[in-house]
């Protein structure tokens, strides 16, 4: 038989803020069987944070000239400052046959889905809260926000939400434990679709 290598899958993650999204990350980068894409931003390190390693952090004048470039698959100003994702970093690894992880919200997951050059490796998955009330009750457990701004947290997560078809997968958040498992089940199936298999004597395709 012929041997066959495999193309890189690009997993974009989305989630409202307190679905759990940035603890599912972080459990799932323990098992380094993927590259997790690391956000270049234009906002001041905070205590322990390293650059390369939680984000690229960029001068303002520097991530716009890049952005002019065309050098980000996606970018947006949130608070006043700016944040993207660097397409040679994730094309380099797809090309590669190596996965990479994107968590990131839905618009930057939108514009994703309109870059043709990484149409045939995506796989995005939504993780949905049970409802409103459980998310509000999960927001009010961490302690860390005031009721105003939780409020405005769940109005932005309705909106979020509201565009759960846009994704190829959906998962609704029950334990953390059990949306490992799902999220780790979505990855196996998309490894072994036989489209992204490419003979060795065969080129690579072209992905535009």
């Amino acid at each position: 038989m012929s041997s066959f290598r495999r193309t890189g899958i690009l997993f974009v993650l989305s989630a409202p803020s307190g679905a759990g999204k940035t603890t599912l990350t972080t459990s799932l980068r323990k098992n380094p069987d993927f590259v997790y894409s690391v956000s270049c931003t234009t906002r001041a390190p905070r205590p322990g944070e390293t650059h390369g390693e939680d984000y690229h952090f960029l001068e303002r004048t520097e991530f716009l000239r890049r952005a002019e470039a065309g050098e980000f698959l996606e970018y947006a100003e949130v608070h006043g400052n700016f944040y993207g994702t660097l397409r040679a970093e994730v094309l380099r690894h797809l090309e590669a046959g190596v996965d990479v992880l994107i968590d990131i919200d839905t618009e930057g997951a939108a514009m994703i889905r309109r870059d043709a050059a990484v149409a045939d490796a995506l796989a995005d998955v939504f993780i949905m809260p049970p409802s409103l009330d459980e998310l509000a009750r999960r927001l009010r457990k961490r302690g860390t926000e005031s009721d105003d701004q939780i409020a405005v947290r769940l109005r932005n997560a309705s909106a979020e939400m509201s565009r759960w078809r846009e994704y190829r997968y959906t998962i609704i958040s029950e334990s953390m434990e059990e949306d490992i498992t799902k999220f780790r089940a979505v990855m196996r199936a998309e490894r072994y679709l036989s489209r992204r298999l490419i003979p060795q004597h065969e080129a690579p395709r072209d992905p535009a």
